[in-house]
């Protein structure tokens, strides 16, 4: 049975990120990687903590937080909520942002100042209080790779021999069948312009029946193949135990043998 199923663990990122207080965490690089800065409170200028104009990846447990390319505020600002941002570059923020602070719960803010695009899902692993702590046996771990890739490439292939002339009575058959397959996979708006379609492509594979033939030809034809993707893993799927109980979490790195949870089998940082 599955007791507790977060969407995403970020533990592999914030155990090694600093303050398990921490409610922002900017990366230097793409994907979570690089030096990490945490942040739990205003941040008037990046310069005074090296970070001036370089983050670009970052993560937001909670509330929140308005990030600005220049210091004190200034320039352009852009609110996140919280989740998880593996670029900022979709948003124009990418190395430019020098200030940070977090906004008030009770504020109303205009839909036109949040990211653009919305922040993938986090789950807040960071230990609560003076919760106690256990070891969770891992029994299964499965990397999950993105979607299948396509490669293609160009081969010349023979071309049948056509025929001479035209047969009328082939064209109009062909025009009318083209016509009712046409409208059968139409709908709407579109349907008169795939009936049109489909007897124009009919019209001429019926006008070619009874031509005299001609000699073959060839063609360059594109030839494609659908191959496992070659990316890094997405993320993890790992199974663990607690007290008899299976578990199922989604991390961004691989675990160890063991996952520290707490007494409800909640994984912890």
């Amino acid at each position: 049975m599955t007791s507790f199923i977060p969407t995403v663990l970020a533990a592999a990122l914030l155990a090694g990120a600093g303050h398990v207080g921490a409610q922002v965490v900017f990366y230097e690089n793409q994907d979570f990687r690089g030096r990490a800065v945490t942040v739990n409170k205003q941040i008037d200028s990046f310069q005074r903590e090296g970070f001036n104009d370089r983050a670009t990846s970052a993560i937001v447990l909670n509330d929140r937080w308005e990030a600005c390319d220049d210091v004190y505020f200034g320039g352009r600002c852009v609110v996140l909520r919280p989740g998880r941002y593996p670029s900022l570059a979709a948003m124009g923020m990418n190395d430019r942002i020098s200030s940070v602070r977090e906004v008030h719960r009770n504020a109303r803010i205009d839909d036109n100042r949040y990211a653009p695009e919305a922040p993938q899902p986090v789950y807040d692993n960071r230990r609560r209080g003076h919760e106690k702590l256990y070891q969770a046996k891992v029994t299964s771990v499965r990397a999950v790779v993105g979607p299948p890739e396509q490669r293609c490439w160009m081969e010349r292939e023979d071309v049948p021999a056509t025929q001479g002339s035209m047969n009328v009575t082939g064209a109009l058959a062909g025009a009318l069948l083209g016509g009712i397959l046409g409208h059968q996979v139409g709908s709407g708006g579109s349907r008169d312009l795939v009936t049109v379609g489909g007897a124009v492509a009919g019209g001429a594979i019926g006008a070619n029946v009874g031509r005299d033939n001609k000699p073959a030809t060839t063609r360059e034809v594109q030839r494609c193949n659908t191959v496992p993707s070659q990316a890094k893993p997405e993320f993890w799927d790992v199974a663990y135990t607690f007290r008899g109980q299976e578990h199922h979490v989604q991390m961004t790195a691989p675990p160890r043998q063991n996952i520290p949870v707490n007494a409800k089998g909640e994984p912890r940082a």
